[in-house]
């Protein structure tokens, strides 16, 4: 089934959301040794990381609200490129990212999205993996700030693409100290809304089944 251009906004909004503070933190920007040093540690991370399995906690903050929505579900992730975003609670749907297609399950419809024929699609699927790699640092795509504080480390991602400016203004990964993996992705609209999610109970490298990224 293809998407209609008006459904188009909501699917790349979705998407990358379904998929990304530091605030009230003191940080730091870091030199530009240490920007070096901590890419390097990122990059080592992603490069051996074949599979993610994660639990995660998903806040939506809209300003026409005066409480957030929060949900729930599971990550599954397998390198190269399958993604699984599998919403649990408050309500079940999902998406995936196989072979080129997005994959939507939403109150029992299913829609696909070919990624292929659209660079902005094709470079919101690079987005989406490399986010959860944390493998991301594409200085040709995004304005990047580098910061640091007693907790971890903070990226902020703005993008320069003129067209993914329309629904991304920029997002933040933190990263854990300890282990340069992602902790948290956040994800900033141009009006300032945004989403927040947190992984918790995170595995790496343990067996997924390729029957995970069936829709």
């Amino acid at each position: 089934m293809n998407f209609s251009m008006k459904n188009r906004p909501f699917i790349l909004l979705f998407a990358f959301a379904v998929i990304f503070g530091f605030r009230g933190i003191s940080q730091s920007k870091l030199s530009a040794s240490e920007q070096k040093e901590f890419k390097a540690k990122v990059q080592k991370t992603a490069r051996n990381t074949q599979t993610i399995v994660s639990d995660f906690t998903q806040t939506k903050h809209l300003s026409v609200l005066d409480n957030d929505i929060s949900s729930e579900g599971k990550l599954v992730f397998k390198a190269p490129n399958l993604v699984k975003w599998e919403y649990l609670k408050p309500y079940r749907n999902s998406a995936i990212f196989k072979d080129d297609q997005l994959l939507v399950s939403n109150a029992g419809k299913k829609d696909k999205v070919d990624l292929s024929s659209n660079k902005l699609f094709r470079s919101l699927n690079s987005l989406i993996i490399n986010s959860i790699k944390g493998d991301m640092f594409d200085d040709s795509q995004f304005d990047l700030a580098y910061f640091k504080s007693d907790v971890g480390y903070l990226v902020q991602f703005v993008p320069k693409d003129k067209r993914m400016k329309k629904f991304i203004a920029s997002f933040e990964l933190k990263f854990s100290n300890a282990t340069a993996e992602v902790k948290e992705v956040k994800l900033i609209e141009p009006n300032d809304d945004y989403t927040l999610i947190t992984f918790q109970n995170r595995k790496v490298n343990t067996k997924v089944s390729e029957a995970a990224f069936e829709n």
